[in-house]
């Protein structure tokens, strides 16, 4: 009886070990990126309500039938009371310069698409999804780890607090 005890007393002291080791490391090892925020969720729920509205290169600002990828933000942040500049290599000059390991919900991604220069802006969706305005499909959900996006990805920023 004095053995089942111990026993019991054992593997609770090691389950607890186990638990406690495994916090400690996950919390050493996880990136710092701040958790989406009510208003990020908003701004990713509003955006997806234009999935499929078509690309025009040069849209006007604050139509919706259709967007360029800078037009696209420039109307998503304005809803939040954020002026953007117009363009993508504009708008990769306001807000917090963001580490590519700590990007969060509603935080702007950058993209040299011309080979050249920062020619494309997105939302960091989450989950390695960015919410943009894509010449090919209008505004789309596109993975930003794709061999594609992952090769053109120059920086990103954040402009909401």
């Amino acid at each position: 009886m004095k053995t089942l005890k111990s026993l019991k007393k054992l593997m609770t002291l090691s389950i607890l070990a186990t638990i406690a080791m495994s916090a400690f490391t996950l919390s050493s090892t996880s990136n710092h990126a701040e958790a989406a925020t009510a208003k990020t969720l908003a701004l990713i729920s509003e955006g997806k309500n234009y999935l499929g509205v078509p690309y025009q290169y040069g849209a006007p600002v604050g139509i919706t039938y259709a967007f360029d990828c800078s037009s696209f933000t420039k109307f998503m942040f304005a809803g939040l009371d954020v002026n953007l500049p117009r363009t993508a290599s504009e708008q990769a000059a306001v807000g917090k310069k963001v580490p590519k390991t700590e990007l969060s919900t509603g935080d702007l991604v950058f993209f040299r698409t011309n080979g050249i220069s920062i020619s494309h802006v997105a939302i960091y969706a989450g989950s390695k999804k960015i919410l943009h305005s894509s010449t090919s499909q209008g505004v789309t959900v596109s993975d930003m780890s794709s061999s594609y996006w992952n090769t053109k990805y120059v920086t990103a920023r954040r402009v909401l607090n």
